[in-house]
């Protein structure tokens, strides 16, 4: 029987795949190919077979078909696939396919294909780096041309036309990139001034996402009329997406122009209040509003201008026609509240008309005008507003904040960023929080909320800010602090140097406060908003569980609803987020596991296998320990030592984990700063430092640090030792109980034979009154006189017996009945007297 070579049995496999191609058998013919290929990769007419029939799938890939019939045919069920296809993950057309659709469809005028073009483009400029390349060489030919060509095509089509010049690759220099793109820019403007033709914002897109990615090369080109159009799409009757495109578009003009473009800004608005046409004081006061949280300097300047204020004299009258601008003064005037000068101006200029809309405007007008009435009267100091006039604050606020409680029940979907804006800001008054904590169906409301808003960020982060100031404890301050404040307080005239704090603000209304939130059901909505990335929703999450873990009885609870692994991911800065979560917000969400951990069995908490380990808290826990940056710290503002001894606290009970690997964890990553601790001035720092180490001494490495023979483990023995004779009882029994374990080995009692008085330390802890420090002292010296082996055990026998031992331990056993102190004392006292 004669054997064909490799060579003819890849010849042969080749042109049966080619035949079966052609048939249709495209799966056998590919496993034919495949087969050809690993024996003669290198035979000619395997390599030509290869490109043959990789050609001819290309010709009738899946996704060309579906664009010729839907280009062709106007198949729009094919469109529809296509489209599907460009936008299902793990579907990418070979560049090759990619590029020869859309040169199908740009064939096809663009009124002849249905929006659907638009999708399909767009994914295939999107996807394919030739489909780029192609838009880039049509670009270079004319920008005018193909920018006519693609526009019409639909909202993406368009804006891909941004990712084509913004894409560094597809061009062969910055220079023709550069010029490409800056026509581009100056054609979307010129589309945008086009009268009508942005409704569907089309143009501001363009403009947006060329500004926001590079608006340094570009903020030349924009001129009065240029960002006149732009500040048009300001108009708060426009569509909302429209608007935000236009305010992305201003934002990042007036960042990179700097004093150029804030005087353009201005004289442009100012132009137009005084005109006094309706549509322009529309645009102005839309246009003053979209900016004051971005520029607040440059758009208070203008509110408080001369001639400004009278521009809104239009809203007092009442008649139909004038309605329409109210709208726009309403949420001018709450954009404004940002700034206490113009929140003085409001108050005094504004008030009774802002009364009267509250009481007599239609739904969205009244609401706006309580939140700015919120806002202007919970921020008036003593209860006095900005004119002079004693009002009686507290009751008009209580009016409010009813009001919003009302209409927070109805749960109207629109009127909600409104309402809980007003109740963000009206509850930083002692009395409205009790208002609103005592009131148990308006928290079920508020939480109840926001879950069906979790997307809207506004609601989110007003509704949170709403329960941080019903949580929120006072500041601790040192003497030094409390002396600081009281004196600002007089400087300020304020009644409350005289009185103090609220009673309502006290440590006992708060947590009481804290309860009700937590028996609300607020921790299912903060485990579900800590999955967000915003860092301002982390971090007010995490100033709320400090507050709600101050008290310990709520602890439980919290760790019990998933508490721990939040805090957690908040406290843990993760790799490639750096700068996310902020370190405020990182230290508050650590502290708030220190004091839950303080409180709770780790084994209850961290199950023996799956998220999280109990080793993940070391971290976090350790970060407090460290002291902060010293240019933070002052002599008015010293540094907070809670934390610190809250975290120690939680560390020593992590210590006390089973799991030899827990107290390993905390040696290597915390050692450091808890042993510079032990020598800390603050009594309560330095015990609970001791007793961390004292846990420590269950794991090797915790041991080894006293009793490896080298010179740094002597001074922390020395240190040890001269803890026991410290003032603070509770320090006393935590040194000696580390020693009391050290003292098992060899090595450490050698180190504490070489201390001066290292054994009448320890003969000294016999001689307590405190049966605790007694008993940790006889351990220590059975340990060295009856553990100790060979030459040093014998030394330790007669230094024992040189520093009184015997007679000192006589005493502990006649005066003792505590059958664990008679046991250990005779056991030490036995190797001295035999």
């Amino acid at each position: 029987m004669v054997h064909s070579t490799s060579d003819e049995r890849a010849v042969h496999l080749s042109r049966e795949a080619i035949e079966l191609v052609d048939a249709g058998h495209r799966e056998a013919a590919s496993r034919n190919l495949r087969e050809a290929l690993s024996l003669a990769p290198e035979n000619p007419t395997v390599r030509d077979a290869f490109l043959k029939i990789q050609e001819e799938e290309e010709n009738s890939h899946h996704l060309l078909d579906l664009c010729r019939r839907y280009a062709s045919r106007k198949d729009e069920e094919a469109g529809k696939d296509a489209a599907l296809y460009l936008r299902t993950d793990g579907l990418k057309p070979p560049e090759g396919v990619a590029l020869e659709c859309a040169k199908l469809l740009l064939m096809q005028r663009a009124h002849v294909l249905s929006s659907l073009q638009d999708e399909i483009l767009s994914g295939l400029v999107r996807q394919n780096v030739s489909v780029r390349q192609y838009f880039s060489d049509q670009l270079q030919v004319s920008v005018t041309t193909f920018f006519d060509e693609i526009y019409d095509r639909g909202d993406n089509a368009a804006v891909c036309l941004d990712t084509v010049v913004l894409d560094h690759a597809v061009w062969p220099s910055e220079d023709t990139r550069l010029h490409c793109e800056r026509e581009l820019f100056q054609l979307f403007v010129a589309k945008l001034m086009e009268s009508g033709h942005d409704q569907d914002g089309r143009s501001l897109k363009g403009i947006a996402r060329l500004l926001a990615v590079d608006v340094i090369k570009l903020e030349d080109l924009v001129d009065d009329e240029g960002l006149d159009v732009i500040l048009s799409s300001l108009d708060n009757r426009l569509p909302f997406e429209l608007r935000s495109q236009a305010t992305l578009a201003t934002v990042k003009y007036l960042e990179a122009s700097g004093e150029t473009g804030e005087k353009r800004f201005s004289k442009l608005i100012s132009a137009k209040t005084t005109k006094g046409r309706f549509d322009d004081l529309i645009v102005a006061f839309s246009a003053t509003a979209a900016v004051f949280p971005v520029v607040p300097e440059v758009a208070a300047s203008l509110f408080l201008s001369e001639g400004f204020i009278p521009s809104l004299a239009p809203v007092t009258t009442r008649d139909a026609k004038r309605r329409k601008i109210e709208i726009a003064v309403l949420e001018l005037l709450n954009a404004a509240c940002i700034n206490k000068a113009c929140r003085e101006t409001i108050s005094k200029d504004l008030s009774d008309w802002l009364s009267h809309t509250l009481t007599n405007g239609n739904d969205q007008s009244s609401e706006l005008a309580a939140v700015i009435l919120a806002k202007i009267q919970t921020s008036a100091k003593n209860g006095v507003e900005a004119n002079g006039k004693t009002q009686g604050e507290e009751s008009k606020v209580a009016e409010l904040v009813d009001r919003f409680k009302g209409l927070m029940s109805k749960h109207k979907g629109e009127t909600i960023p409104n309402v809980i804006e007003g109740l963000a800001y009206s509850s930083v008054k002692p009395s409205v929080k009790e208002q609103l904590a005592k009131d148990s169906s308006f928290l079920h409301d508020l939480i109840s909320t926001m879950q069906q808003n979790s997307t809207d960020s506004s609601v989110l982060y007003g509704g949170l800010m709403v329960i941080v100031n019903l949580t929120q404890f006072l500041p601790n301050l040192s003497e030094e602090q409390k002396k600081v404040s009281q004196l600002k307080l007089y400087a300020e005239a304020s009644p409350n140097a005289r009185t103090g704090p609220n009673p309502l603000e006290s440590d006992q209304h708060v947590m009481a406060r804290c309860n009700a939130v937590v028996a609300a059901g607020i921790m299912p909505l903060l485990v579900d908003c800590g999955k967000t990335a915003l860092p301002s929703v982390q971090g007010l999450i995490s100033k709320i569980l400090l507050s709600l873990s101050r008290d310990q009885k709520l602890r439980g609870i919290l760790a019990q609803k998933g508490a721990v692994k939040l805090l957690l991911h908040i406290a843990t800065p993760r790799q490639g987020s750096s700068g996310s979560i902020s370190n405020e917000s990182m230290q508050n969400g650590s502290h708030a596991l220190a004091r839950i951990l303080i409180s709770v069995n780790p084994s209850h908490v961290f199950p023996s296998s799956g998220f999280s380990q109990i080793t993940s808290a070391v971290r976090p826990l350790t970060s407090l320990l460290k002291s902060p940056e010293t240019s933070t710290l002052s002599a008015e503002q010293p540094r907070d030592l809670l934390p610190v001894f809250e975290s120690l606290l939680a560390l020593t009970n992590l210590a006390s984990y089973p799991d030899e690997t827990v107290a390993d964890a905390i040696v290597r990553q915390s050692w450091p700063v808890v042993e510079d601790l032990l020598l800390s001035n603050t009594t309560a720092i330095q015990r609970a430092a001791c007793e961390l180490v004292c846990n420590l001494m269950t794991c090797e490495s915790g041991i080894v640090k006293f009793a490896d023979g080298s010179k740094r483990a002597a001074q922390r023995l020395h240190i040890l030792l001269a803890l026991t004779d410290a003032d603070d009882v509770a320090t006393r029994r935590a040194a000696g109980g580390g020693l009391a374990m050290l003292t098992e080995f060899d090595a450490v009692i050698a180190g504490v034979l070489d201390r001066p008085r290292g054994v009448q330390l320890l003969l000294g802890l016999c001689q307590e009154d405190d049966e605790g420090l007694v008993h940790r002292g006889v351990a220590c010296v059975r340990n060295m006189t009856s553990v100790a082996s060979g030459d040093i055990g014998r030394r330790a026998r007669e230094a024992v017996k040189n520093s009184g031992g015997v007679d000192k331990l006589t005493s502990v056993l006649k005066k003792s009945s505590n059958p664990a102190i008679l046991q250990t004392g005779v056991e030490a006292l036995k190797p001295l007297v035999e």
